[in-house]
């Protein structure tokens, strides 16, 4: 019985696999795209796109995670049974439970990769992501200095660049800087550089002058060896403040600092982001039970199983949905919480008690033969 029981399992791991895989590809194509746009305009290299996308995709194989056990299981199923696999195993006296077991031996490996995924692996590699895509954003503004063109990389300011050599030593700079009062300051450089200050980019400037109107129409002049022009200020970094919900671990999420106004205001929403990274790995239980029933919830049938796996792909598609549905719900109301638990294992429950309640066929013989092993016996 081990030997058939490692059989299945083999049977199951490899498409599995393969499903995941190709899933957190697509997944991967769709997403990549809102990231190389920022990649390449700020002149970054393919390392630092591929380490975004590597920090990308441990959500997104939580994401496609059931629906590829749900497709996998569905296709390896129903070759087993189209083939008479399960038929045989089910005439050798195996029970359901025993023919069923290693396929749900790898849903549970997968729910408990799932659960590690939602605890530590995504909130590290989110957190990692916001500074990535800081440091981008920081150095969007070496992208925003191009050779011989005025180029205006915030409202009320010019800068122009005569020339940008390959170690980053920019000549014959020119920045002017209008003021919300009216007055307006130019800066003038014979070279300047991009450097790093208390981790806040600043443009130092070597060798000019500045020129400052002011609103009353007075003129100060004023010459430098060396200005440093602060960055920051034109830069986003929200970032920097606060780490969002999926950048959370789960006590931070479960047991939020109700001392810091943002997390107070968002106290429901965190909570619902933490209990369904406890629940979202039942929904790989959920979709391997639905594809168990597909194809041994009922009898043998030589054309195939499609109409009921329509109907389990339906009622997949639902129970995820009404999953999502009941994140939203319970960000406005947190009794609502145990519904993330209660939509999965409903399903499930569904699932193995439909599987269960239909006797499994043990006929593997054609009726011609059963008819001549008949007439044979009664000679």
């Amino acid at each position: 019985m081990r030997l058939i029981d490692r059989y299945l399992l083999r049977q199951l791991v490899a498409p599995t696999l393969w499903a995941v895989a190709a899933a957190t590809g697509l997944a991967l194509l769709s997403t990549s795209l809102t990231q190389l746009d920022l990649i390449v305009a700020g002149g970054q290299n393919a390392l630092v796109f591929l380490k975004a996308t590597a920090l990308a995709m441990p959500q997104l194989i939580n994401m496609v995670l059931p629906v590829s056990v749900f497709v996998a299981a569905l296709v390896t199923l129903n070759r087993l049974q189209t083939d008479q696999e399960l038929v045989v195993c089910f005439a050798g006296g195996m029970s359901r439970w025993r023919v069923i077991a290693p396929a749900f031996r790898l849903a549970s490996v997968l729910a408990l990769v799932s659960l590690v995924i939602n605890l530590w692996v995504q909130p590290a590699s989110h957190r990692a992501m916001r500074e990535v895509l800081f440091e981008v954003r920081t150095n969007l503004v070496s992208a925003l200095i191009r050779e011989g063109e005025f180029t205006q990389p915030a409202p009320g300011l010019t800068v122009y660049a005569q020339s940008v050599d390959r170690n980053g030593q920019i000549r014959n700079l020119f920045i002017h800087r209008a003021k919300d009062d009216g007055g307006a300051t130019t800066y003038t450089a014979d070279t300047g550089r991009l450097v790093m200050k208390d981790g806040a980019p600043v443009l130092r400037l070597f060798r000019g002058s500045t020129q400052e109107l002011s609103p009353d129409g007075v003129l100060n002049y004023l010459t430098f060896d060396d200005y440093p022009f602060e960055l920051a200020q034109f830069i986003r970094s929200e970032e920097r403040v606060h780490y969002k919900p999926s950048d959370r671990y789960l006590h931070e999420l479960l047991f939020a600092d109700l001392t810091q106004d943002w997390e107070k205001r968002n106290a429901r929403k965190l909570l619902a982001e933490g209990h369904s990274r406890l629940a979202t790995p039942l929904y790989t239980l959920t979709f391997m039970g639905l594809a168990v029933w597909a194809i041994i919830g009922g009898a043998f049938s030589r054309l195939g199983y499609g109409r009921r796996i329509a109907i389990a792909g339906g009622i997949a598609a639902v129970t995820r949905i009404l999953g999502f549905i009941s994140v939203s719900a319970a960000e406005s109301d947190a009794s609502l919480n145990f519904l993330q638990y209660f939509i999965p294992l409903a399903a499930l429950a569904w699932a193995l008690r439909a599987v269960f309640r239909n006797r499994p066929s043990r006929a593997i013989a054609p009726r011609r033969f059963r008819a001549r092993a008949g007439a044979g016996a009664s000679a």
